[in-house]
């Protein structure tokens, strides 16, 4: 099975960070958590990226927020793929962590999942590890129809409701 790390530029990140490192877990994926900043330790972010393959990682998933260039730095130096989570902020309520992100130049692609969508980021992970573990892949669609189930029931509970 596959190995995600899990990257925040700061500690702050942990409380939206930490809905996806329960879907990983909930799935059984390993992973590794680390806060690393790309404009505060660049150099840490450089040899974590360098390494990342050649340490057993399969993804990695970047959370930033403000000028969010952590997921985008990464990218740069690895060819795992970067799944991008942008951190909302109190001045523009994510939306400058959302362009930072999804605005990565030609040849440097960061895939990008909503603001504070941690779990989304998580299930990206697993879906492509999943594209060679079928395990994981069975996991995924009891998944999906329990998600189904879930929204049918909700439904029949607001017809009985209305």
């Amino acid at each position: 099975m596959g190995k995600v790390a899990v990257i925040m530029g700061s500690d702050s990140d942990l409380g939206v960070v930490e809905k996806g490192l329960k879907v990983l877990k909930d799935f059984g994926v390993e992973y590794e958590a680390r806060v690393i900043s790309a404009h505060r330790t660049p150099k840490q972010a450089e040899d974590f990226a360098r390494n990342a393959k050649e340490n057993g990682f399969d993804v990695i998933i970047a959370a930033a927020g403000k000028a969010a260039h952590l997921g985008g730095v990464l990218a740069a130096m690895t060819t795992l793929p970067v799944i991008g989570i942008p951190i909302k902020t109190s001045l523009m309520g994510g939306m400058d962590s959302l362009l930072s992100i999804v605005q990565m130049p030609k040849g440097i692609p960061v895939a990008t999942v909503a603001v504070d969508g941690a779990e989304n980021a998580a299930l990206l992970a697993i879906q492509m590890i999943a594209l060679k573990d079928k395990d994981l892949e069975k996991k995924l669609e009891e998944y999906k129809v329990t998600m189904e189930k879930e929204v049918v029931e909700k439904d029949r509970k607001l017809q009985e409701r209305i």
